[in-house]
C-alpha cells in the first residue's frame, strides 16, 4: 500500500462511519403557562431533511432565514401528534380552545426544538442560549427562546461517490485530486443575539426573528 493510500482510506474509513440517530421525543407545551405537555417523536428522516436545510445557509444570516422555516416544520409535524394545531397567533384568537399556546409554551417548546437541532450539529452559525423575558408594562411580560451567533468551523469536505471506489481499484493518487478542499468558515457577527420567538402567528407559520435588543424593546408584529 503506497504511503498516501493509508491515510486516504483512513478518512473514508471516518467518512462512512458518521453516526445515524434514531427518532427523538420532544415535549411540547400548550394549555398556556405548559400546564400540558405532549410527547411528540421526531422521525431521523424528519430530521436528516431538516438538517440538510440547514446545511444550505452559508451565514448566520442565511441560517436564521431557513431556521425560521424549518422550527414551522416541526411546529406542523408537532401539530399532527397533538392537539396544538388549534393554536393561533397571540391568546385571544384562540381563547379556551384546548392546544392553545401562549408565550410561555411557545418560548419552551421552541427552546426544546432548537435544542434538538443543537445536539444533531444542524446549527453551525448559533447556539442556544437561556430564555429570556421582557416586560413592557407591569402586567404584561413575554418570553422567548434565544439564539448567538457563532463563528463556525470548517465543515469537512465532502467526498464524490467515484472517489472510494477508485481508491479500491486502483494504485491512482490523482484520484485524490477530486476530494474538494474544506470551505473556508463563513463570518458573521460573533456574540450578536436573536430573538426566536413563535407566538405572534398562527400555528405552523414561520418563526419571527429578530436581534434580541430590538425583541426586548417590544419590537415584533402587532399582536395581543
Amino acid at each position: 500500500m503506497t504511503r498516501w493510500l493509508a491515510p486516504a482510506l483512513t478518512t473514508l474509513a471516518l467518512w462512512a462511519s458518521a453516526p445515524s440517530y434514531a427518532s427523538v421525543e420532544v415535549s411540547i407545551c400548550y394549555n398556556y403557562g405548559c400546564v400540558t405537555e405532549t410527547a411528540v417523536r421526531y422521525s431521523d428522516a424528519a430530521l436528516v431533511s431538516w438538517q440538510r436545510q440547514l446545511g444550505a445557509a452559508n451565514s448566520a444570516a442565511e441560517e436564521r432565514s431557513i431556521l425560521a422555516e424549518v422550527i414551522a416544520g416541526m411546529y406542523r409535524e408537532a401539530g399532527k401528534q397533538s392537539p396544538i394545531f388549534a393554536d393561533r397567533g397571540g391568546n385571544y384568537a384562540d381563547d379556551g380552545v384546548y392546544g392553545r399556546m401562549d408565550c410561555i409554551d411557545h418560548a419552551n417548546s421552541t427552546t426544546r426544538l432548537l435544542d434538538v437541532l443543537e445536539k444533531r450539529g444542524a446549527l453551525r452559525f448559533h447556539k442556544l442560549m437561556p430564555q429570556v423575558r421582557r416586560t413592557t408594562v407591569v402586567l404584561f411580560q413575554h418570553f422567548g427562546a434565544v439564539l448567538e451567533e457563532i463563528t463556525p468551523a470548517a465543515a469537512p469536505a465532502g467526498i464524490p461517490d467515484h472517489v472510494p471506489t477508485l481508491l479500491a481499484l486502483c494504485d491512482c493518487a490523482e484520484v485524490l485530486n477530486d476530494v474538494p478542499a474544506p470551505p473556508l468558515a463563513a463570518t458573521g457577527s460573533p456574540g450578536a443575539q436573536f430573538a426566536v420567538d413563535t407566538w405572534f402567528y398562527d400555528h405552523g407559520t414561520p418563526a419571527v426573528i429578530l436581534p434580541l435588543a430590538e425583541w426586548l424593546d417590544g419590537e415584533g408584529p402587532n399582536v395581543q
